[in-house]
C-alpha cells in the first residue's frame, strides 16, 4: 500500500515540475468542451519563442502580462496582454459572430462582440493599455 502511495506522489511531484516550465506559467485541465491550456509570458517575445504554445506574430514583442488560453483540441483562444503597439496587419474590422467557448477571470463575458479590429484570424480589441483578442474556432466537429 505505501508503494502506491509513494509512487502516487513522485507521479504528481514529476507532473508538477513538468508543467512549471521554466518561468513559464502553464497548466492543463479538462473542461466539459475539450481541453483547454493556460500560458502566460512576461514579454510578447518570450512567447512567440514557446514551440508549443506560440503566440501569434502581430503581438508586440513590448507586450507584457501575455496571458492565453488554448483550446488544445481545436483552435480557439483567448489573449490579453499589456502595452505595445499593434503593427498595421490590424485593421478596423466587424466583432466576432461566433461566441467564445473559452473562459477566463479576465475575459470579461461577451467581450469577443466588442471587438473592432482583425489581426489575421483574430478579433481585437483595445481597452486603455489592455488588448483583449479572440481566435474563433475553425475546426469543424465530425460527430454526428
Amino acid at each position: 500500500m505505501n508503494t502506491k502511495i509513494t509512487a502516487a506522489v513522485l507521479t504528481a511531484a514529476t507532473a508538477t515540475v513538468a508543467l512549471s516550465g521554466c518561468g513559464l506559467k502553464e497548466g492543463l485541465t479538462e473542461k466539459a468542451n475539450g481541453h483547454v491550456k493556460t500560458v502566460g509570458y512576461a514579454t510578447g517575445a518570450e512567447g512567440k519563442r514557446n514551440e508549443d504554445a506560440r503566440l501569434p506574430e502581430w503581438v508586440p514583442d513590448g507586450a507584457t502580462s501575455v496571458t492565453e488560453v488554448i483550446r488544445t483540441t481545436g483552435s480557439e483562444r483567448l489573449l490579453r496582454f499589456t502595452g505595445g503597439t499593434l503593427p498595421a496587419v490590424c485593421v478596423p474590422g466587424a466583432a466576432a459572430t461566433q461566441p467564445a467557448t473559452l473562459a477566463a477571470q479576465w475575459w470579461p463575458q461577451g467581450q469577443e462582440s466588442r471587438t473592432d479590429k482583425v489581426c489575421g484570424e483574430w478579433h481585437v480589441l483595445v481597452q486603455g493599455a489592455d488588448v483583449y483578442a479572440f481566435k474563433p474556432e475553425t475546426l469543424v466537429s465530425k460527430r454526428s
